[in-house]
């Protein structure tokens, strides 16, 4: 016959595991959906890969966040609205609008610099490029492309302004297209200090900003 001594017994040490709040579960979700994403892609993560790291059945996941589109959202929204800070704090800050293109442009890297995983879920490639989940990361990419847009306008004299819409719109995505393709070389090479690629980027488009924005003799015959 068993002792009572001889029962096995609790570690008096042993701290009781303690059932998380939905937020406190929520905040881990995407917690671990974020480095997933960051890491892996959209594309190549699924709901259950996500349940199956933090320790919950896939269908607790579908109860918080409906699918993994929206969880996609949750985690990207936050990286969105940082970038997003980031470079309108910066161009806030400039004194000319030259100045306010490099400081974007030095703000943007900056970023990519301090918070990768979040870049890459903000510029992730495997993304559907259509439906609601394009859409909403159409919404911050459109933000960043205005804030450029903004910026060449302010280079332009007063008269060329007017009418000058399509030449605004193409500028403005050169600019972004350029700004995350060399993010993207850096993040794969590290062949240079962030600042260094950002500074590179500056040199190469600014003159061209700054020669279309100049009004050249002749131009108004």
């Amino acid at each position: 016959m068993t002792s009572a001594d001889d029962r096995p017994r609790a570690d008096a040490g042993a701290i009781p595991r303690r059932r998380l709040s939905r937020a406190d579960r929520e905040e881990q979700v995407l917690r671990v959906a974020h480095e997933q994403f960051a890491r892996r892609g959209f594309a190549a993560v699924t709901m259950e890969d996500i349940a199956l790291e933090v320790g919950v059945k896939k269908p607790l996941l579908y109860a918080y966040f409906g699918n993994k589109d929206r969880l996609y959202e949750a985690c990207m929204a936050p990286a969105g609205e940082a970038l997003i800070g980031a470079v309108a704090a910066a161009v806030e800050r400039a004194s000319t609008p030259a100045e306010a293109v490099r400081l974007g442009v030095i703000a943007f890297y900056d970023f990519v610099d301090r918070d990768r995983d979040a870049w890459r879920v903000l510029f992730d490639e495997t993304v559907p490029q259509s439906g609601e989940i394009a859409a909403a990361v159409a919404v911050y990419r459109e933000r960043l492309l205005a804030m450029v847009a903004q910026a060449t306008v302010a280079l332009m004299p007063p008269h060329r302004r007017t009418g000058s819409g399509a030449v605004i719109e193409a500028t403005s995505v050169m600019v972004m297209a350029a700004a995350e393709a060399l993010a993207r070389w850096w993040l794969r090479t590290g062949a240079m200090p962030a600042r260094d690629a950002a500074n590179l980027l500056i040199a190469t488009v600014e003159p061209g900003l700054l020669a279309g924005a100049v009004e050249k003799d002749g131009s108004r015959r």
